[in-house]
Formats: C-alpha cells, sequence, structure tokens
C-alpha cells in the first residue's frame, strides 16, 4: 500500500473539533502521514483556546493526496487571504480528493474549488455557499466526485470514516469506528436546527447574528474576487498581460 498524504489547513482562529475531529479518524488509518498547514510554524491558538502547532508551511508541503480545510471564528480573514487560496487551488489540481468540515467549505468555495458541486457546510451558513456556484446540500455528508464536505463540527468523524472507507476499505473504517468506540448516544437531541426545541434555536440564532452578518459581507467580497480571478484566467490565453 502507498502512503498516503493528508494535510489540513491549520489557521488562527480555527474550530479545534472541525480539525481534531477527522485527525483522529485519519491519522488511524495505515501508511498516512498528516500534515498541519500553515503560513510559519510557530503555535496558533484555535477559537476555542486549544494551541496547535504546524508541521509544514504553505511552501514546504508536499502534493498532498487529501485536503482537508477546518472552519471556525477565524475564516473571515483566510477567505481573502490570496496566498492562501492559491496553495489550496494548486493542491486541488493533483489531489485525490479535497475536503472540509463545518464552514471550511467557504473557504474552498472562496478558492472557487466548489464551483459547480453539492457541499454542505454548518447548518447557519447553508446560504453561503451559493455565491461560490456550489449547490447546498443538507446532509451530514456531501460527496460529489473528489469533494467530500461535512456539516458542522462533529460531521466530521463521518466525513473522515466515509472517506476511510474509500481509502482503505470499509473493514479498516469499521475498525477505525471502533477503536474510537463512535457510537453516538446523546443525552438529548437537538444538534440540529431541526431538532432543536424553538427557543434554543431561536437564541443560537440571535446570539450568532452579527457574527453572520460579518461572515456574509467577507463571503460577497471573496465572491466577487473570485469572479474576477475567473475573469482573468479566462482572458489569458489571448491576453498575455492579463494574469
Amino acid at each position: 500500500m502507498d502512503k498516503i498524504s493528508i494535510g489540513f489547513l491549520a489557521f488562527p482562529g480555527l474550530l479545534q473539533l472541525d480539525l481534531t475531529a477527522a485527525y483522529g479518524v485519519f491519522s488511524a488509518g495505515p501508511q498516512t502521514t498528516v500534515h498541519l498547514v500553515w503560513k510559519c510554524l510557530e503555535p496558533i491558538v484555535s477559537s476555542d483556546g486549544l494551541v496547535i502547532t504546524p508541521t509544514t508551511t504553505l511552501k514546504a508541503c508536499p502534493q498532498l493526496d487529501i485536503l482537508c480545510v477546518p472552519g471556525g471564528l477565524g475564516i473571515l480573514s483566510v477567505l481573502e487571504d490570496l496566498e492562501i487560496l492559491n496553495f489550496l487551488r494548486k493542491q486541488a489540481e493533483n489531489a485525490n480528493y479535497v475536503s472540509s468540515v463545518c464552514t471550511g467549505a467557504l473557504i474552498l468555495g472562496a478558492a472557487g474549488l466548489l464551483q459547480g458541486y453539492k457541499a454542505t457546510t454548518h447548518w447557519s451558513s447553508a446560504d453561503l455557499l451559493a455565491p461560490f456556484g456550489a449547490a447546498y446540500t443538507p446532509n451530514r455528508v456531501v460527496v460529489d466526485g473528489n469533494r467530500i464536505t461535512a456539516a458542522g463540527v462533529t460531521a466530521g468523524i463521518d466525513m473522515a470514516l466515509t472517506l476511510a472507507a474509500q481509502l482503505w476499505g470499509e473493514k479498516i473504517a469499521k475498525t477505525i469506528a471502533l477503536n474510537m468506540e463512535y457510537c453516538p448516544e446523546p443525552p438529548f437531541v437537538s444538534g440540529s436546527p431541526k431538532a432543536a426545541p424553538p427557543d434554543v434555536l431561536q437564541a443560537v440564532m440571535e446570539k450568532n447574528a452579527q457574527r453572520q452578518h460579518e461572515r456574509a459581507e467577507v463571503v460577497a467580497r471573496a465572491a466577487a474576487k473570485l469572479s474576477g480571478h475567473r475573469r482573468k484566467r479566462a482572458l489569458a490565453p489571448g491576453q498575455g498581460h492579463v494574469g
């Protein structure tokens, strides 16, 4: 079996469980190297205070077989960071799979990597996929070609197990699930907007309203920049000065 190279974008302000839940699955696979990729090797701090140390830089990162982008509060700056978006575009050209967890899908969208694809993300940001040309699909995991996106946070485990079955076969994926004792029995059913009590849903939406407004504004700018990038690429063959 060939060694598989998996890389997570590890940016300041990411939601650590977006990364660590999927990381726990992938790191248990055979012949696997998992990279945490950022601009430098200095530790970054997640939105919930966990310190994470990148293992390689954008420039030094090898070609990845699997590219995975988590989400979190820190996505706002990433959505408009051309260095990161270009890194993702370049990696996606030869990656076997391009994946995301939660609002990491918006970062893939800003890089132009979900245009024409079905995808999912955290329920609160479902309407922000359309500006990037993606079709929101309200499933916990959405597979469309080599694009595999997960809904909010804990869905990263489901996404990684889905991908593990494709990479190593169902038996190994089931073995990983058993070793993780992944058999959810929540103490109450409130983990989706459909299941949550109306007062709980309303409270969450009110608390996050300002954040969602800011996110929508950044997504609109990122989508406009992406359209400009596409126009430049379309013109480039006949307009050598455009790039």
